[in-house]
């Protein structure tokens, strides 16, 4: 009944928090310099004012700020993001069909790097004053300091340029005609670069929490308590320091899942791959304003629901905040 409660709180607050965001959005991109139908009349050789007013009209960019709003919010009710003037595909169709390869992308990113983070973490905490520990860390602080566009430019030219051991664009091998389990494999081999790339990063950034939380949680009472028992320190390690130290991981990463969304137009730029990071950079250079705001709604509504699903983990890991709530 609780965890009812609680979904029912969260899901009302996000349907809020997703109004305000559509509103301020839209506002935001009416303030945005450029005009669709000039770029749009430009490109046609066409820049008479009377073809103009036709493109205007035909978008409804003619209208007054306060009826694009409501016809587009009204719109967005019935899960109608518009139309794409630059792609002539429905926005909603264009979102949906790249939306599986950013998740995909994103998805295997935030596993590895919360696996490897945590992993890394600990063995950092468990050798504290060793130099293996300050290796662990001084890695962290570089992968967390190095901007994420070199190390993805730096990975092509190494794995793909002069190694050629892995493909360095696409999400697979253009012609191949591969399917089946061919099929997974070479979209398997594609993920590699940018998916790593993209997760060493927020690997460092759990790394350090991990170091720092298990530090913390093992001058505890129970800790030492748990040592004047006998118990082996891998024991103690595993099951007492690491499993209380998971709580400010799993609130971190529910945050950072969220922002890796927006963290994948760089790596999907880079990578060629086409997800809904890619789409948004072309939006952004062809002024295609729809289909901006059709992904900035999707985007938010990731972040929201990758912290509805962080409040119920945390809620399992810590029934003292199911409890709150």
């Amino acid at each position: 009944m609780l965890y009812v409660r609680l979904i029912t709180m969260r899901l009302l607050k996000a349907v809020v928090v997703l109004f305000m965001i559509i509103i301020f959005n839209f506002v935001l991109i009416q303030l945005a310099p450029g005009d669709p139908a000039a770029i749009l009349a430009g490109e046609a050789g066409a820049t008479d004012e009377e073809f103009l007013r036709q493109l205007r009209e035909r978008f409804g960019l003619d209208q007054p700020l306060y009826v694009q709003l409501w016809r587009y919010v009204s719109g967005v009710a019935m899960l109608d993001f518009g139309f794409s003037y630059r792609q002539q595909m429905p926005v909603l169709d264009l979102i949906l069909a790249r939306l599986p390869a950013t998740l995909l992308l994103t998805g295997t990113a935030f596993v590895l790097s919360l696996a490897l983070g945590i992993v890394a973490g600990s063995l950092a905490a468990a050798r504290v004053k060793k130099p293996s520990g300050s290796l662990i860390m001084a890695l962290a602080l570089l992968f967390y300091a190095t901007p994420l566009f070199w190390v993805a430019l730096m990975s092509v030219v190494l794995f793909s340029v002069y190694l050629d051991w892995l493909p360095a664009y696409g999400m697979y091998t253009v012609g191949a005609g591969h399917t089946g389990l061919a099929m997974v494999l070479d979209v398997g081999k594609h993920l590699i670069l940018p998916a790593t790339t993209l997760a060493l990063f927020f690997m460092a950034i759990y790394t350090r929490m991990t170091r720092a939380s298990m530090l913390e949680a093992s001058q505890q009472d129970f800790v030492k308590t748990a040592r004047a028992k006998g118990l082996k320190n891998s024991v103690i390690q595993r099951r007492h320091i690491l499993r209380n130290a998971l709580l400010p991981i799993i609130t971190l990463a529910g945050l950072q899942a969220g922002q890796m969304v927006g963290g994948a137009i760089l790596t999907e730029t880079v990578f060629a791959w086409p997800g809904i990071g890619r789409l948004m950079f072309e939006a952004l250079q062809q002024r295609d304003y729809n289909l901006l705001l059709g992904i900035f709604f999707f985007s938010a509504a990731l972040v929201i629901l990758f912290n509805i699903i962080t409040d119920l983990v945390y809620g399992l890991a810590d029934p003292r905040i199911k409890e709150g709530s």
